[in-house]
């Protein structure tokens, strides 16, 4: 039986790193834009005063690779020798079994490389390696001068919760699915469509045709690829749902955590999924997937862990949380995790309230504080989202999500609002419309009406200036 000879190996990593050769990244990875975080994330990559591996994590197909392409080209650009570029896609079938170590051994005898020399060093993909946390803090021990970064999809989330193997040796870097913000940047419709009234707030120069863009955004406008591919925009299901969704739930999860039956996994996504932005309770999630309670609760865990949701608690009209949580919300990070499953939608589909508030609350994923964020509800109301000050149990701002301009017009429809700020010491909130723009009172509150998309928009553009 014949075995991978060292050559082979090398041979791939000079096919894996063709600067070595040429002293450029592939022109298909140059001719995509850089995402809004790519800046931050490069910074990270040069910081050297502290000795640390840069992990960058977010789900299948938000570019986190391209974006390390970006960075590569970046480093080239600088004057780092090419030589001085080792990436590594750890999927590859010919790098299964070889340590990190092996392959740092493999670069420093192909050019010679010694200990202080400044390397870039880049892992794609590491959830592939077992223990991959203990391999990589042993790296950036043995050779400080050598940066290291190492991207991860599934596994690395979950393992980097603990943070125990790479305490003080990892710094995180969040890739959140593409905001609508950098959407309509990609798409060079910017200058078309918005304009800043003042500091971190927005409004549409044509609210009809930005809400066209905001619909664009919730069928595939999440991933980077979608947006200029129209073959994927036209089949959605088979991109997004093949190439994204079934792998994390048939191989990423099960491969990680022995899950067996990759059917019952799948069923419950499927209605999580069908569900985003609504309230629901552990019951009436086991009697529409049929997955036990106890079960669903492990898997909740996985599919947040593979960043495919986020769960999102409830508090009261006083804004205090629940000893025992029996209902809750779940999102899913990325709002076209649903069109791909359950087909795309129109303005005016019966799901667009649940997609918007689920398409407002993904704006947030980058953010450090996104705990923060509750729902409130008790008998005779609700908010869709409070933002909870956890020092003093306080909120501080509050907003309830409409995809209709009637709330404008009729105070019953804002009366849980209006109960919850006047409870909890609010004199302003805000409710997003269709496409109404306006400001009222109502039993002493004072109330923005703001679009959906364009508030959307502010909130990605925001999340990113404050949270980088």
């Amino acid at each position: 039986m014949l075995t991978i000879s060292k050559q082979a190996i090398i041979s791939r990593l000079h096919f894996d790193n063709p600067w070595w050769e040429n002293g450029r990244v592939e022109r298909r990875y140059k001719n995509y834009p850089r995402r809004f975080y790519f800046a931050p994330f490069y910074a990270l990559i040069k910081e050297t005063s502290i000795n640390r591996a840069a992990v960058l994590m977010g789900p299948r197909r938000v570019g986190k690779t391209v974006m390390v392409y970006h960075a590569i080209d970046q480093l080239l650009a600088e004057g780092v020798s090419p030589n001085n570029i080792f990436y590594v896609p750890l999927e590859t079938p010919i790098y299964t079994g070889l340590s990190l170590e092996q392959l740092v051994n493999m670069l420093q005898e192909e050019f010679a490389h010694k200990r202080d020399d400044e390397l870039f060093i880049i892992f794609d993909e590491i959830q592939y390696l077992p223990s991959w946390e203990v391999h990589l803090k042993s790296l950036v021990d043995s050779y400080p001068s050598y940066k290291y970064v190492a991207t991860g999809s599934a596994a690395a989330a979950l393992k980097l919760k603990s943070r125990e193997s790479g305490a003080g040796r990892f710094t995180e870097f969040l890739l959140p699915p593409l905001t609508f913000a950098e959407y309509i940047s990609f798409i060079g419709k910017v200058d078309l469509l918005v304009e800043e009234k003042e500091a971190f707030s927005y409004q549409a120069k044509d609210i009809h045709e930005l809400n066209d863009e905001f619909v664009n955004y919730l069928n595939y406008g999440g991933y980077p690829e979608a947006v200029f591919s129209e073959l994927i925009q036209g089949d959605s299901s088979r991109y997004i749902k093949s190439d994204i969704i079934d792998k994390v739930l048939l191989r990423d999860l099960p491969s990680l955590y022995g899950i067996n039956d990759v059917q019952e996994l799948n069923k419950l996504f499927n209605s999580i999924a069908y569900n985003t932005g609504n309230e629901i309770t552990l019951e009436s999630l086991s009697k529409s997937s049929g997955v036990s309670k106890n079960t669903i609760k492990k898997y909740m865990e996985y599919l947040e862990a593979a960043f495919l949701i986020k769960i999102v608690n409830r508090v009261d009209i006083t804004s205090k949380k629940f000893k025992r949580a029996t209902t809750f919300k779940i999102y899913l990070t990325n709002p076209s995790m649903r069109a791909a499953l359950f087909g795309p939608v129109t303005a005016d589909h019966e799901a667009m309230g649940a997609l918007t508030e689920t398409a407002i609350f993904s704006q947030w994923f980058h953010d450090q504080d996104i705990d923060k964020l509750h729902y409130a509800r008790w008998k005779n109301g609700e908010v869709d989202i409070v933002w909870l000050n956890t020092a003093i149990q306080k909120p501080e701002w509050c907003v309830e999500v409409k995809w209709s301009d009637l709330p404008c017009g009729d105070a019953r429809m804002v009366k849980g609002l209006t109960e919850f700020a006047n409870q909890n010491s609010l004199t302003d909130v805000l409710i997003t419309t269709r496409t109404a723009s306006q400001v009222g009172n109502i039993n002493g509150v004072n109330i923005r009406y703001q679009p959906s998309a364009s508030y959307a928009y502010e909130l990605g553009v925001k999340m990113f200036t404050l949270s980088v």
